[in-house]
């Protein structure tokens, strides 16, 4: 795939205005619980305090499928089709499937086909407003079935999921939730991590 990182703006969270920049990203899977609860205290808290304190860091969100989970791939390309068609509706999105993980546990979605999974997926971003064509997100994302032979060709957004997928590869990242700063991987980083604690690493950082 021919593309570059900037391809997807939508996945900064929070980007440094001033000239003391570092880069944080955040590794995340949507179906995943520590995920969910790095995302809750990375939004809630954390960035309006980097806001509200200028700092020079730069937050990116990154796709981290954990294949265990069948029902991922299929939610992390949700979010890809949102960010198509609407960039603005991206976080708004994200955070909507964390807050809805659980009708996509492995328990709660073993008898869901793809295409009732990408329904639910439509309905959700239409129903957050993330999205005004609901038929425009399910033509990103449906496999269209014909009669020649199966050939694997995946959906208008599997191309991108295969950049993201490779670009974590490429950073030797394994599970979620993982956290870089500056491109190192710092796996001290703990998503049961209360504001003060992320302040003091921070500041260890800066």
């Amino acid at each position: 795939m021919n593309t570059t990182d900037s391809t997807y703006a939508a996945h900064r969270l929070f980007v440094a205005e001033n000239d003391q920049q570092h880069t944080l990203e955040v590794y995340l899977d949507y179906t995943c619980p520590f995920s969910a609860k790095l995302w809750r205290t990375l939004t809630a808290e954390v960035i309006p305090y980097l806001t509200e304190t200028s700092q020079g860091l730069t937050v990116i969100f990154r796709h981290q499928v954990q294949p265990w989970h069948p029902a991922s791939t299929l939610l992390h390309e949700a979010s890809l089709a949102v960010e198509k068609l609407n960039p603005s509706g991206f976080v708004p999105f994200s955070q909507a499937l964390f807050e809805h993980q659980r009708e996509y546990f492995d328990e709660a979605n073993v008898e869901t086909t793809r295409t009732e999974t990408y329904r639910q997926l439509a309905d959700l971003a239409a129903s957050i407003n993330a999205i005004d064509d609901r038929q425009a997100m399910l033509q990103l994302l449906d496999i269209q079935a014909n009669n020649a032979e199966p050939r694997n060709a995946g959906n208008a957004v599997t191309n991108d999921l295969k950049y993201h997928i490779r670009f974590a590869r490429a950073k030797a990242v394994h599970v979620s939730p993982t956290v870089a700063i500056d491109g190192v991987i710092d796996d001290s980083v703990s998503s049961s991590w209360s504001l003060e604690q992320w302040k003091a690493w921070l500041a260890e950082k800066s």
